[in-house]
């Protein structure tokens, strides 16, 4: 199931209208309207990033922009409760009864691996493969990680380029006194849409495709050990420990709260009625 992350659209969202409502309290918006700035900011900066990838690199862009608003809603706990029950199955039934739990999989490395583990792979072959999968799934991140790296890089540059021009456009023309203030918009109007671009858009969208991917990372990582110790014929309760080995203390917590019994409720009221 995808989860749609509001927070990244609030967090531009609010840091963009802040920024428009001191500019409106202070003085007039349209002073700092300069679409020569604009043009050499974000022009400049996304030729710069065409000459820095591949096009089948830039194309990915979208995608990869995609990815820091929408994401699969995969939980740790949830996947800690599919491998303990499918570590039951297997141990009541046997490795084959797994394979009528393919299809009910959605994920395409938790169902490859299991497929693996069915037909009889040796596990050095299970984990060498899936870790290709996983080295491979991690070079696509970095490279959507850089992209928006590299350019939240070159928009503060192509913002002091254009500073440079401003000025040299200012000081070329010196004795005439109308063309002095133009001059300096575009100086300091690049400037500022440089950093405001780079600072508030590209490089929080790259931290953020970060801990998405070190999340994800992390999740398929578990996934392998998990099913190699699926594949051993461990104890259910053994993985279940396992796996929570993984777990954050604030996971851990989630966990308990998941697995409390109603009547620890009704035994926690006795006692409060006693006290």
């Amino acid at each position: 199931m995808k989860k749609f992350d509001l927070l990244s659209i609030i967090g531009i969202v609010l840091g963009g209208t802040l920024v428009v409502l001191s500019i409106i309290f202070e003085g007039d918006l349209r002073a700092f309207w300069n679409p020569a700035g604009l043009m050499i900011t974000v022009g400049g900066s996304t030729g710069a990033l065409l000459v820095s990838f591949r096009l089948d690199e830039i194309k990915t862009v979208l995608q990869v922009t995609k990815k820091a608003f929408v994401r699969k809603d995969e939980s740790i706990l949830d996947l800690h409760a599919r491998f303990v029950d499918l570590a039951q199955k297997a141990r009541r039934e046997g490795l084959l009864v797994l394979e009528d739990e393919l299809e009910e999989i959605d994920d395409e490395f938790l169902r490859n691996g299991l497929q693996m583990v069915i037909d009889g792979f040796e596990p050095d072959n299970i984990r060498n493969i899936l870790n290709a999968e996983l080295s491979s799934l991690e070079g696509r991140h970095e490279l959507g990680q850089g992209l928006f790296r590299t350019w939240g890089g070159l928009t503060p540059a192509f913002g002091m380029i254009g500073t440079l021009i401003g000025l040299v456009l200012m000081l070329a023309d010196l004795d005439d006194p109308s063309a002095i203030g133009p001059g300096m918009a575009v100086a300091l109007l690049t400037t500022l849409y440089g950093s405001l671009i780079a600072n508030l858009i590209l490089l929080p969208l790259a931290n953020k495709l970060t801990i998405y991917s070190n999340d994800e990372i992390r999740l398929k990582e578990i996934i392998v050990e998990a099913l190699l110790a699926l594949q051993s014929g461990i104890n259910p309760r053994l993985l279940q420990e396992q796996i929570k080995s993984y777990f954050s203390p604030l996971e851990k917590k989630k966990l308990e709260d998941a697995n409390k019994r109603p009547e620890d409720d009704d035994d926690v009221e006795d006692v409060l009625v006693n006290v």
